[in-house]
């Protein structure tokens, strides 16, 4: 009997013990699907926790150079000098962006066994028969509406995220380029990808979805601790895209939801300086003569 999470666009699963008995190799090419990965629960553990240990340290290694020749012979800069520090902002965010690519390393070592199977099998980067570019896209657009609508709603106060982007205009750009170019292949890569592949074979899909939605969504909530509206359309993001994955098998779909979603942001943050500049100029000035008519009518 199969689940509402079972559906006919996932990959058969050939688990490790049947492959043995049947004298396969439990790991050869034509045994390989996302729901049957080379890796267990604790690589992709242990691949998460590097991710994230990668994150901290690059940015810091980063501005180690800076702080040393900035801020030599002068007291420990607090939090607040460091950032209104528009070069200690910038280099420090620049610090993802090798800590991504650095990361991109590791889980092709670890999914391909440094290059052995095919990276677009074992992890499942194609297009399932009944989840196309445009559904995904369509999907993309919802969430990022329905996102804006709760942020709105819920309010809250301005996010760490929120002081680098306007830092300064360069550190705004290389946020925008960041969220579009690595961050969510990344992020798919590590968590629908090495940790749901991994827990749904041994804790089963629902518990998979239950778990993995939660790690992405609770790494998050120390980073926008502030913002409530924030936290709930992250943890809805997570959840929709796990949800996708558990249904189709695959994790491009889960890739472009993320990518449209992320686009969307950047290029508002792109476009932020003309779209402000037009509301500007099209916003209606009131004259000296309609000011006239208000107070007649106000009187």
């Amino acid at each position: 009997m199969s689940t509402p999470l079972e559906t006919k666009d996932s990959a058969p699963v050939i688990h490790p013990q049947t492959a043995a008995t049947n004298g396969s190799d439990p790991v050869s090419p034509s045994n390989i699907n996302p729901e049957n990965p080379p890796w267990g629960v604790l690589s992709a553990i242990i691949t998460w926790l590097s991710s994230i240990a990668l994150l901290f340290l690059a940015p810091n290694v980063l501005v180690i150079p800076y702080l040393y020749s900035h801020y030599r012979g002068l007291p420990m800069p607090t939090e607040k000098v460091l950032f209104a520090d528009k070069t200690f902002v910038l280099l420090f965010v620049s610090g993802w962006l090798p800590a991504h690519l650095l990361t991109l390393v590791l889980i092709w070592a670890v999914a391909t066994r440094l290059g052995k199977l095919p990276v677009r099998e074992v992890l499942g980067l194609t297009w399932p028969p009944s989840f196309g570019v445009w559904k995904s896209i369509g999907l993309a657009i919802s969430l990022y509406l329905a996102a804006t609508f709760v942020t709105g709603w819920f309010g809250g106060q301005p996010t760490e995220l929120d002081r680098f982007l306007t830092s300064s205009r360069a550190t705004a750009l290389l946020l925008a380029f960041v969220a579009v170019a690595t961050a969510p292949l990344v992020e798919e890569l590590i968590y629908r990808g090495l940790l749901y592949s991994a827990l749904q074979r041994a804790i089963g899909r629902w518990f998979a979805v239950v778990v993995v939605s939660s790690m992405f969504a609770g790494l998050h909530v120390w980073q926008y601790r502030q913002n409530l509206g924030v936290i709930i359309s992250i943890t809805l993001l997570s959840v929709v895209l796990t949800m996708i994955r558990a249904r189709t098998g695959r994790l491009f779909p889960c890739f472009v939801v993320h990518l449209v979603f992320n686009g969307i942001q950047s290029l508002i943050i792109v476009l932020e300086p003309y779209l402000r500049a037009l509301v500007e100029h099209w916003r209606p000035q009131p004259t000296p003569g309609v000011l006239i008519h208000i107070l007649r009518f106000l009187g």
